[in-house]
């Protein structure tokens, strides 16, 4: 395995661990916050951009020239992965904030690659 590969590999996992555990889900966005749910969507994009910009470089590194919708495809599918996590161990929120969600991981994997995908950068 190359190295940008087992980065991902824990980052992923570490990742879903932390969002399937209502602990960590209470002391980073306790309910009594106001903008807790605000809080919350933009930890999970920027923990959905640095799962993607690990995965663009480990796609780099096996040769993958089109990174970048790799990259946002397979984001969001992590993310749809991780919602039906949630449900199974027993989130309910409902198909409309699921879509939400998965839509969050989608712009993470944007934002992991957004220079590939203007053009300004080639790795």
């Amino acid at each position: 395995m190359r190295i940008w590969t087992v980065l991902t590999v824990i980052a992923a996992t570490a990742l879903i661990v932390v969002a399937l555990s209502d602990a960590v889900y209470e002391s980073t966005s306790p309910g009594a916050f106001a903008w807790h749910v605000l809080l919350r969507k933009a930890y999970s994009v920027a923990a959905f951009a640095l799962v993607g910009y690990l995965l663009r470089r480990a796609l780099l590194e096996h040769g993958n020239a089109r990174a970048f919708p790799t990259c946002v495809w397979a984001i969001a599918a992590y993310s749809a992965a991780i919602e039906v996590g949630q449900f199974l161990v027993g989130s309910h929120e409902g198909l409309l904030w699921n879509a939400f969600d998965v839509g969050c991981g989608a712009l993470g994997g944007f934002i992991a690659s957004a220079d590939q995908a203007f053009g300004l950068k080639r790795n």
